[in-house]
């Protein structure tokens, strides 16, 4: 006895999975799944997401100046505990003020809204008062003198600048 053929198996079966095979009903029924299930997925592959605007150089100056300022004030808020508390709490807080105030300065650099860049300019006022007011707390010198970053630095005056017929009360061992 040889080995049964495919077509042999096919007649065979056929009598015995005939309630099992598929009539037009059942197939369009099946269809109708696959293409409920398939159809969807295809579709929303297909979906066109809206790109996102290009990035001017401006836009990535800002961004990277922020960062760099962001990035600065963490580290520099890692302050190693002292054990006086009032002085941790300065020596974090100045570097977390200082951030705030590069941030402004950045704003005012870049932003072109001008309520925020006077908000950012009342940042810069408000945060440095508080860290002056914060070292004076705990005994420090707090910088009176130093310009807002917004603003040229003070000039020099030196002796050599004389007006004529103005003269200057200076002590004799520091002129020249």
């Amino acid at each position: 006895m040889g080995r049964p053929s495919i077509r042999s198996i096919a007649r065979a079966s056929r009598g015995k999975f005939r309630c099992l095979r598929p009539r037009l009903g059942t197939a369009i029924v099946g269809l109708r799944f696959l293409i409920a299930f398939a159809i969807p997925p295809l579709a929303f592959a297909q979906e066109a997401h809206p790109a996102a605007p290009a990035m001017t150089t401006e836009e990535s100056a800002f961004l990277g100046e922020n960062d760099a300022a962001m990035t600065k004030m963490m580290n520099d808020m890692a302050a190693k505990p002292t054990g006086d508390i009032d002085r941790d709490f300065v020596a974090m807080m100045t570097p977390h003020h200082q951030g705030a105030i590069e941030m402004a300065v950045i704003e005012l650099r870049y932003g072109k809204n001008e309520q925020l860049r006077r908000i950012a300019q009342e940042i810069i006022v408000d945060q440095m008062q508080e860290i002056a007011a914060m070292k004076l707390a705990i005994g420090e010198k707090a910088d009176s003198t130093t310009p807002a970053p917004t603003q040229p630095a003070p000039a020099t005056t030196t002796s050599e600048h004389r007006h004529p017929g103005m003269q200057m009360d200076m002590p004799m061992d520091t002129k020249k």
